[in-house]
């Protein structure tokens, strides 16, 4: 029987009673398959289903064939190494006193002599070269996920089941990454805002609160589809309010008209030219014509004005977020950042950066670019202060704001709106409420607590609360601020981003976003 994997009106609520799926179905081969959806569409939670790792609330899961599970973040703890990620750790350590010379027959008769070895190649294929034995919490983020990723390759399952693989990936394991999926022959089936991952997809399913929805082709593919479905929601609002106004005209001369016949009437009855029992019947029918009339137009324009909102709702489905930035009134000739000689080291670890200099001036766009572990944020928490330079000096001359990976300017235990004013002390709430809609948090949805919110929202959210106040930083610093976000947010960012006249110094991987957003410089930084 050929691998297979299909979803029967899945649903899944939380305990609290909200319904995240409802009703999905879908059908899974030996493709690769990417998965997309607006933050808290429950792209995860299906996954995390499809795996087998979390029970549906209803419907069924029906599996031909073998999955393994790469989830976004992976376990360290307890002093976990790269074997246990492979499953192998006994039988490596067997194999050790193998070597040693200290095996019983039993052990010796189970042994695998190219374990090693091919885990070595497995972890290679992913650009990682470590020993199985290294702990991961020596390893960072990024290779951690890397590490994962060739364990799960290593099992050879048939379905491949990745969460947002590229979030914590440098550019060398990004590009490992699309080798290791183009060689791919199993069944792939893959959560990520990633375009260039989703360019190697052979199909699209879209979560909405619609469903699932399957779109044949790639990436691009897919979002050529959505653009002409937002052009095509565009066209039906401007013919919905033309004919809106159509039915309006039409009404007024009708009722313009009826008036001019009662008036003609009423002169008439005036000069006595007209029987009495004539210019009574007439006056009846002309009352009973006219409330027929006003009948018929009335519901002639509550027609067309549920036209225009039925059309309007929908564009707000497509294309419900946008993020606009008021000047920040940069002058072009302003120096903005004054990095000299710096010097900084964790404690114990060598210096990530020694006598580094950088000048940012002007609405300048910088990215800073690197390997995994090369320093990139710890660059940007030293600029705004949250981490002491051993040496050198750091000056910023403008308004700035950082928006970190883990939106650390959030309070988790307040709402999205209650942050936002706790940030702009001078915004009323209705100013608030208006900022936050933009945002993509209308009504009820700006009053979520931060801790409820998943990775993508809580992006949106932080965004939210440093641009939302009206006065906007000269200076932005960015941390990776693709790596939550859904497509239609990445899109609104980079819409927000390229009209935006301040200065803007970017951590991130994603080729695509900083081309979007007009990176003047790249600053690559290397470890030492």
């Amino acid at each position: 029987m050929q691998p297979s994997l299909t979803l029967s009106n899945i649903r899944w609520t939380t305990p609290d009673g909200r319904d995240v799926l409802s009703g999905i179905d879908a059908a899974f081969t030996s493709e690769r398959c990417g998965i997309v959806g607006r933050n808290g569409s429950g792209k995860s939670t299906l996954l995390n289903i499809v795996a087998g790792t979390l029970p549906p609330s209803g419907g069924s899961r029906v599996v031909h064939g073998t999955v393994a599970m790469l989830n976004q973040s992976v376990d360290i703890s307890a002093g976990r190494t790269v074997a246990e990620l492979f499953g192998a750790d006994e039988a490596l350590a067997d194999l050790e006193r193998a070597l040693r010379g200290e095996a019983d027959a039993q052990v010796l008769a189970t042994i695998d002599w190219t374990l090693e070895s091919r885990i070595a190649d497995a972890l290679a294929e992913v650009a990682l070269h470590c020993p199985a034995t290294t702990p991961l919490e020596q390893l960072s983020g990024g290779q951690q996920t890397r590490a994962a990723l060739a364990a799960a390759r290593f099992a050879r399952p048939d379905f491949l089941l990745l969460d947002e693989p590229t979030n914590n990936l440098d550019q060398e394991g990004r590009d490992a990454l699309l080798r290791l999926i183009r060689r791919w022959r199993g069944g792939a089936i893959i959560v990520s805002h990633d375009r260039e991952l989703l360019d190697e997809m052979d199909a699209i399913v879209e979560l909405s609160a619609q469903g699932a929805t399957r779109y044949g082709g790639n990436g691009s593919a897919y979002a050529a589809r959505r653009k002409a479905e937002r052009t095509a929601a565009e066209e039906a609002l401007s013919h919905a309010r033309h004919q809106a106004d159509q039915v309006a005209r039409k009404a007024q001369q009708a009722t313009e008209r009826q008036q001019r016949r009662d008036a003609a009437g009423r002169r008439s009855g005036r000069r006595g030219d007209m029987p009495r029992i004539l210019l009574g019947a007439r006056k009846e029918r002309a009352e009973n014509s006219g409330g027929e009339g006003r009948l018929i137009a009335e519901r002639q324009r509550r027609a067309a004005t549920e036209q225009v909102e039925a059309a309007r709702e929908k564009i707000e489905v497509i294309d419900p977020l946008t993020v606009r930035l008021p000047s920040s009134n940069l002058p072009s000739d302003r120096r903005v950042l004054e990095v000299q000689a710096l010097r900084f080291a964790y404690d114990g670890a060598p210096a990530l950066f020694d006598d580094l200099s950088i000048s940012l001036n002007g609405p300048e766009r910088i990215a800073i670019c690197g390997p995994n572990g090369s320093g990139k944020s710890t660059l940007l928490q030293l600029i705004v202060g949250a981490l002491r330079p051993q040496a050198g000096r750091i000056t910023c001359h403008v308004t700035h704001a950082l928006l970190d990976q883990q939106a650390m300017l959030l309070d988790e235990g307040l709402s999205i709106i209650d942050n936002l004013r706790a940030r702009h002390r001078m915004i009323d709430r209705n100013a608030a409420h208006a900022a936050l809609a933009r945002m993509g948090f209308r009504a009820d949805a700006a009053l979520q607590r931060v801790s409820t919110l998943s990775g993508g929202q809580r992006l949106r959210a932080a965004l939210a609360c440093v641009l939302g106040g009206g006065e906007v930083p000269q200076l932005l610093i960015l941390d990776e601020p693709t790596n939550h976000l859904d497509l239609d947010s990445i899109a609104a960012v980079e819409k927000g981003l390229r009209h935006y006249d301040g200065a803007l110094l970017i951590v991130s991987h994603d080729r695509r976003f900083l081309d979007a957003i007009g990176i003047e410089r790249h600053i690559t930084l290397a470890p030492e």
